[in-house]
């Protein structure tokens, strides 16, 4: 069973190790992802580890005041289909809940079907769809975090 940790702000350097072979190994961009990483504000880190390793994360931060953006993440193949994911982006949603953010942002592509059939039921809705610089269809989903819709 995945113990959970996080932490608030730019992580260490040894927990950047821990989620570098995940990160590179579905998105291959380790480095520029953790450059970009310093520019971010109230950046949360969310790791997943079993079998004394990591083997999901999370990570997101501010938009606004009210709003926050889940940004990377990802589980190693071979466990995925136990929750893992679906853990992360609950411990996620009330950690910045807590912190008094009340919405929730994510962007997605087909390519990702597991991801966006994940956030649709974890209460996201389709806010948008468009086409980026790279002429990549991408998906912009949003939820409430709280009671009161906007």
């Amino acid at each position: 069973m995945a113990q959970y940790k996080y932490c608030w702000g730019l992580p260490d350097k040894e927990w950047l190790e821990e989620i570098r072979p995940l990160h590179q190994q579905i998105f291959q961009n380790a480095d520029v992802f953790f450059e970009k990483m310093k520019e971010r504000e109230h950046l949360l880190t969310i790791i997943a580890n079993e079998d004394d390793k990591a083997v999901g994360y999370k990570v997101g931060y501010a938009l606004s005041d009210e709003a926050y953006y889940s940004w990377y993440g990802g589980v190693e193949e071979a466990y995925r289909e136990r929750g893992i994911a679906g853990s992360l982006m609950d411990l996620q949603h009330d950690l910045v809940k807590k912190a008094g953010y009340r919405t929730i942002q994510t962007n997605t592509r087909n390519k990702w079907r597991g991801m966006l059939i994940l956030n649709i039921k974890k209460g996201f809705d389709v806010k948008e769809v468009f086409i980026d610089d790279e002429g990549i269809r991408r998906i912009v989903l949003r939820k409430q975090l709280n009671d009161n819709k906007f």
